[in-house]
């Protein structure tokens, strides 16, 4: 069967068709996508604006086109900080089930650190033994461990890297006392939150997910995405530690030029070096391997788990004809 998962992220709006059923390996199919970082139409009580929610909308919109254009039978549709953490968030979430009847799940920061988990351990497989996994997002910062294919604990921080950019490093290149007051607070959000992992234990391997430490790891001389989802990466504390002196450095447009750095990530990819330094010391860890599986395949296992279970899904009531 041919699945949808539409995520609204705090930097892009992404819809991914993949070809799956109970027990395999969900192959991708077709992949729909727009750069919006919505932290970017926050107004200063921290709503979502007028042009925010129209692009919003005109992405749900084409994302719910293109997956009954290419026959997708179920469509899994939910949305992460960005919405979550806005004071119009419930307004936001009803005009977009109004305007394309396409219901958006509100993930919470634990459950969408618990789906990014299951993914990795079904990616890594019981012989990773205890997983901890880190994921740095646009709006927040997730973690989680344990030993099963749910996690142990899961928890979320708002140190995401598109949302540490715009409060702690406005210059470009930003000033070594903006980067240092951002170290600072890094710290002393992340620091209280890591002491819940104590009882879960050493884990027997850290895993690194989402598109900036797959950047992060590229730059540090990790294999391009050309080589194919197989080949090991691996990024190491002390090269995440000289990169994140060198990038600080760096101008937006200079980045540019580093191997695996596109536009839409070039601004904020010092924020989220910094995030992953600082996991990796407050963690004591030397090094993390990237996983190429992160939120949206957790959520599509998820889902291919409940139909062995649950059995043929009702037609959905979105996917295969046109909004009202």
């Amino acid at each position: 069967m041919r699945l949808g998962v539409l995520d609204i992220g705090s930097n892009t709006v992404h819809l991914l068709l993949v070809d799956a059923h109970p027990g395999a390996k969900p192959e991708p199919f077709a992949s729909h996508k727009r750069p919006l970082s919505l932290v970017r139409f926050l107004e200063p009580d921290g709503s979502i604006n007028e042009a925010g929610q129209t692009e919003l909308i005109e992405f749900v919109l084409e994302a719910w086109e293109f997956a009954a254009r290419h026959r997708a039978e179920d469509l899994l549709a939910f949305c992460t900080s960005a919405i979550r953490e806005a004071t119009n968030g419930r307004d936001v979430l009803a005009r977009v089930k109004h305007e394309t009847t396409v219901t958006l799940q509100e993930l919470s920061g634990s459950d969408e650190a618990a789906m990014t988990f299951f993914a990795v351990r079904r990616w890594f497989g019981w012989g990773a033994g205890t997983i901890l996994d880190l994921d740095i997002g646009g709006g927040s910062f997730e973690m989680a461990a344990g030993r099963d294919e749910l996690p142990e604990v899961a928890m979320s921080v708002p140190l995401g890297a598109s949302r540490l950019t715009r409060d702690w490093l406005p210059e470009d290149p930003p000033s070594a006392k903006s980067i240092k007051d951002l170290r600072k607070y890094i710290r002393s959000t992340m620091k209280p939150v890591v002491k819940h992992f104590g009882a879960v234990g050493a884990p027997n391997m850290v895993t690194g997910t989402s598109k900036t430490f797959r950047s992060l790891a590229r730059i540090a001389g990790a294999a391009p995405s050309g080589a194919g989802p197989y080949v090991p990466r691996e990024l190491h504390r002390t090269d995440l530690g000289l990169w994140a002196q060198r990038i600080s450095a760096m101008s937006s447009e200079d980045r540019l030029h580093l191997p695996g750095v596109s536009s839409a990530r070039a601004g904020q990819l010092l924020a989220g070096a910094l995030v992953a330094e600082a996991a990796l010391e407050l963690f004591d860890q030397d090094k993390l391997s990237i996983c190429p599986w992160a939120l949206r395949e957790g959520l599509i296992l998820r889902r291919l788990d409940q139909l062995v279970f649950d059995g043929p899904l009702d037609p959905p009531a979105h996917v295969g004809s046109s909004p009202a």
